[in-house]
This record gives C-alpha cells, structure tokens and sequence, in this order.
C-alpha cells in the first residue's frame, strides 16, 4: 500500500484545512488507518484513527472536538478536516494504515506510512 497526504499548508488561528489520504496498491478496505503528527525532536504522536470498515473512531483528547476523520471508499482516500486550529498543531501530518483492522492509537500497530504534509498555524 502507498499513502499519498496532502493537504497541508499555512493557516492562521482559528481557522481550518482538509488533509487527504489517498492510497494506491490496494484497497484501504478493512485497516485501521490514521493520522499522526510529529514536531522536530520530538515522538510522532497519535492524532486520530478510523476502523475503515464499520466508521469507528478515535481520537487524542488534544483534538477531539476540533477534528474529525472520515474515509470515502469510492476513492480510497481518508479526509482529517481540522478546525479550530492552534499553533500547537503546528507539525507534519502522517498518515497510516495497519495491516489489519482494529483501532489503535500507536504508531507502531500501523505498517504503512505515507510521507508527511506540513501544516503550520500561525498566532
């Protein structure tokens, strides 16, 4: 499976982007895929995550509220709409998906990983 994310960009506080995951090798269907996000020097952190097959979620309590995850089968694409943005969001965006299904919030259950997309939000 290769991850192609994009979507990142400059935003100001308070406002919003939509990151896109789209993969190609194979379908999605069923793995867990997620998003991750890391700062230089510091752990890549769990963000959010979604069970491909019956729409479960999850998310770290640092976004819940503010960003929301979908997937859309026709494109094999996983969206993370983020609102309300903060600097501390500030950080390059992963995306990933486990080689099976079942939700999990670290990173090392995810075996697929696309390169990251930057997203910086200015104060």
């Amino acid at each position: 499976v290769q991850l192609q994310a994009s979507g990142g960009g400059l935003v100001q506080a308070g406002g919003s982007l939509r990151l896109s995951c789209t993969a190609s090798g194979r379908t999605l269907s069923p793995f867990a895929t997620g998003w991750f996000r890391q700062v230089p020097g510091k752990e890549r952190d769990f963000v959010t995550t979604i069970n491909w097959g019956g729409g479960s979620t999850s998310y770290a309590d640092s976004v819940k509220g503010r960003f929301t995850i979908s997937r859309d089968s026709a494109k094999n694409t996983v969206y993370l709409q983020m609102n309300s943005l903060k600097p501390e969001d500030t950080a390059v965006y992963y995306c990933a998906a486990k080689g099976s299904s079942g939700l999990s919030t670290t990173r090392f259950a995810y075996n697929y990983w696309g390169r990251g997309t930057l997203v910086t939000v200015s104060s």
